[in-house]
Formats: C-alpha cells, sequence, structure tokens
C-alpha cells in the first residue's frame, strides 16, 4: 500500500499546485474545486497508511477527516472546503453560476484551508 499512499500524495500537490495556478489565471471557481481535490486527496493517502487499504469512495472531507483522526485544526477548515465539492462546479445552489460567484477573496481562503489540510498529512506521512 506505500506506493498507493505515494500516488494519492502526490495527485494531490498537484492538486494543490493547479488550485494556485488557476488564481493567477483569475479562474477562481477551478481553483476552489481543485483545493478541494487536494485535500481530499491528501485525506485519502492517509486514510491508506493508516487503515491499510482502500479509501472510501466518498467526497466529504468532514467524514475523512473523523477517519482519520484529524485535529481541530482540520476538521474545521474540512468544514469551510468539503461544500465546493459541488458549489464550485452546478449550477443552482448558489444564487449564480460558480466561474462568477467565485472570486479571488473566496478562492485564497479555500487555498488556505487546503494548505492547512495538507501541511498536517505531510507531517502525519513523513514523505
Amino acid at each position: 500500500m506505500g506506493k498507493e499512499v505515494r500516488k494519492w500524495k502526490e495527485q494531490a500537490e498537484a492538486d494543490l499546485k493547479t488550485a494556485k495556478d488557476n488564481i493567477s489565471m483569475k479562474n477562481y471557481y477551478a481553483s476552489v474545486f481543485f483545493s478541494q481535490q487536494a485535500a481530499e486527496k491528501g485525506l485519502k493517502a492517509l486514510y491508506i497508511k493508516l487503515e491499510n487499504k482502500e479509501p472510501p469512495k466518498i467526497h466529504d472531507l468532514v467524514k475523512l477527516s473523523l477517519l482519520t483522526g484529524a485535529p481541530e485544526s482540520v476538521k474545521d477548515a474540512s468544514v469551510k472546503l468539503s461544500p465546493v465539492y459541488i458549489l464550485s462546479r452546478y449550477l443552482g445552489p448558489i444564487t449564480t453560476v460558480p466561474f462568477r460567484y467565485y472570486r479571488l477573496k473566496k478562492a485564497k481562503s479555500h487555498l488556505a484551508q487546503a494548505e492547512v489540510i495538507l501541511a498536517w498529512i505531510r507531517k502525519k506521512l513523513k514523505i
């Protein structure tokens, strides 16, 4: 399972870079989505390491945080970041289309939440 942990973590780091790149390109809704994806894949990497089995097929960062024994700071970031899995991509839940709803401030905020989550994961994985 060590190889799987590494793959999930590498993709989490790539998604975090994509989130940052999208901010510089002013694609804020895409940045928000990739921030969530980075956190999700990082939490799944840690889950694999801790449980030595495939992660659950869920996108709920709060549940993944609980399954990995995350501290309060990570759980708090997960609560804020988890809803954007849907909100950053689909019409309906928010009052306008996602590309208009997400602006620089929101993108930076969600990126910071992903960074909190990944910083903790890096310490736990040590790879």
